[in-house]
């Protein structure tokens, strides 16, 4: 799925893979890179690829919970959140990923939580790119 528009975009840079670092085309965003021992590197202060990725997927998904609870009226607590969980694992070529993402909305009934993550899942960018490609499991806290 393409966008019909692009409103906005931006570049990293990776250099050095998994042991090296990323940095923004702004300077705006640098990072060290360091292999987890998981994956059989030592660890190590630097983020990885699985991380940044939670991060952004946490990040977008809050953003599209947001924006249905906006949209159907409903008021989210400041303590509303996303967690996500990425794993990855061998399959037959190469490497997957798995992901779950864990919606803590406090104060709203648990129908009204899992309809307001549902929708989120058909907006969110992160899922949509994901979708039929990554298994996604949604749970809400």
């Amino acid at each position: 799925m393409t966008p019909e528009k692009i409103l906005y975009e931006t570049t990293v840079v990776a250099q050095g893979g998994r042991e090296g670092t990323a940095e923004s085309a702004d300077g705006s965003f640098a990072v060290k890179l360091s292999v987890p021992k998981g994956l059989g590197g030592p660890g190590g202060e630097g983020t990885n690829p699985e991380q940044l990725f939670a991060a952004g997927y946490a990040a977008c998904f809050l953003g599209a919970v947001k924006l249905v609870a906006r949209t159907s009226k409903i008021a989210l607590s400041e303590d509303t959140s996303i967690s996500a969980k990425v794993g990855i694992g061998p399959v037959p070529v190469g490497y997957a990923l798995a992901v779950e993402l864990v919606a803590t909305l406090p104060g709203i009934e648990r129908s009204v939580a899992e309809e307001i993550v549902a929708g989120a899942h058909e907006r969110c960018p992160y899922s949509n790119a994901t979708r039929g490609n990554v298994d996604v499991k949604l749970t809400v806290a």
